[in-house]
């Protein structure tokens, strides 16, 4: 009950009661306790800081010096899924042969597992990247640490290879219309969620000292094209760009027509390099640096080239 302002003063009880209302007051709170507040149109400059910020301080915090990029699919499964997928559906079939939507999804199936040998040559590529870079008995300052998007298909097994290389790797995952989970093969402490896409990709760039990209679609095609032309147009240096899978990407991209009628220069085709093992990605990594970096280079990071020679753990 209201109290009156005009009768006697409030008993304790209504004191309690008014006192009350204040500290609920949405008007009370901190401002940086306040996410209805934080959370106000007006607040997107704001929030744009704080997700840069964030992931920032934690990766100076754990002295995460360079990176290298890993894009691709989040549909390509591990050659175990896909197997057990199209068994499954080969099955269901077998029970109803004329069943359209059986048939369309064995096919597609059948062209997943095809490609699922990416998700192996991705994860043996974070082992090979991690155990070549990643060395806290003689590395102070972690190098080339393996960073994707965080999801599943090809971004897990790039994380999945650097965690059986017991090293370290970053997850950029974003929320998303349908959620998506993180893998399970992030280091906890350097994986983070996003809000913005732009704070998301200037964070995959800021410390990139290469960026793969595997087949991917839609965001896979978004990131390579902004990388590319970041580098085409010198405001990011020293990126060497390895397009993973040599007949994925000159089918569905076809850059020699672009510099044959002059959307594109000639010298543009240097700005990236097909590969189609994980050796090859990281040995056309090293050259760079040696070639480019100089000796600066080799002093930031110790390469070890028998790392390209071990056998992958089964």
């Amino acid at each position: 009950m209201e109290v009156s302002r005009m009768s006697r003063p409030p008993t304790i009880r209504q004191q309690r009661r008014m006192l009350d209302a204040i500290v609920d007051s949405p008007t009370y709170r901190k401002a940086y306790q306040d996410d209805e507040f934080l959370n106000r149109e007006e607040l997107r400059p704001i929030r744009l800081q704080l997700e840069l910020l964030k992931p920032e301080l934690a990766l100076t915090e754990l002295d995460i010096r360079s990176t290298i990029v890993v894009f691709g699919s989040a549909r390509i499964p591990s050659p175990e899924a896909a197997r057990a997928k199209v068994a499954e559906l080969t099955r269901a079939l077998r029970a109803r042969p004329r069943d359209r939507r059986l048939v369309a999804g064995l096919r597609a199936a059948e062209r997943l597992l095809e490609h699922s040998r990416y998700y192996d040559e991705a994860r043996k590529f974070g082992k090979i990247v991690t155990r070549a870079s990643q060395d806290d008995r003689r590395h102070k300052k972690r190098e080339f640490v393996i960073v994707t998007g965080g999801g599943p298909g090809i971004m897990e097994a790039a994380n999945r290879g650097a965690w059986e290389a017991k090293g370290k790797s970053i997850g950029l995952n974003i929320t998303l219309p349908h959620e998506q989970e993180p893998n399970p093969y992030l280091t906890p402490e350097l994986s983070f969620r996003f809000h913005y896409f732009a704070l998301r990709k200037m964070h995959f760039l800021m410390r990139a000292k290469a960026m793969v990209a595997f087949p991917g679609g839609f965001g896979t095609f978004d990131e390579l094209f902004e990388t590319l032309t970041l580098v085409q147009t010198s405001k990011k240096h020293g990126l060497p760009i390895i397009l993973f899978g040599s007949e994925f990407w000159k089918k569905v991209i076809n850059f020699e027509y672009l510099s044959y009628v002059g959307v594109i220069s000639p010298q543009d085709m240097k700005l990236f390099k097909y590969v189609d093992t994980a050796e090859q990605a990281w040995k056309a990594i090293r050259d760079y640096w040696g070639t480019h970096g100089g000796m600066s280079a080799r002093k930031r990071v110790s390469f070890r080239p028998a790392a390209l020679d071990e056998e992958e753990d089964s």
